[in-house]
């Protein structure tokens, strides 16, 4: 049940950075597509740890599945498109810091305990 709970966090937490970055920048995206991103990385994140993949394989995985994921939603320009994904990797990363604190998350891969 602690997995799942986590799951469900952290796939909420990265939905709300491409939410949160698309609303900076006035671009819109649906919360629910925010979330099948979210969803999307996570999980793909998680497989791959479980999979036994060394770190840096876990770390670069989810990244071309959210980028086209958010190209894909976004229908913007690709300069566009990039912006928002830098800022999204911004907001990703300042939600991990505490995350990593309170939950001793690597990342926010449920499974991916700090050692």
């Amino acid at each position: 049940m602690k997995y799942f709970l986590n799951f469900i966090l952290a796939v909420s937490l990265t939905g709300c950075s491409y939410y949160i970055a698309s609303l900076l920048l006035r671009n819109e995206l649906p919360f629910w597509q925010a979330l099948i991103i979210g969803f999307s990385v996570v999980s793909l994140g998680a497989l791959t740890e479980a999979l036994g993949s060394p770190i840096w394989l876990i770390v670069f995985v989810p990244f071309p599945v959210g980028m086209f994921l958010l190209y894909l939603f976004l229908n913007v320009t690709v300069p566009q498109w990039f912006l928002t994904y830098i800022i999204t990797l911004t907001i990703y990363t300042v939600i991990h810091i505490p995350m990593s604190y309170f939950f001793k998350f690597h990342s926010l891969i449920p499974a991916w305990q700090l050692s």
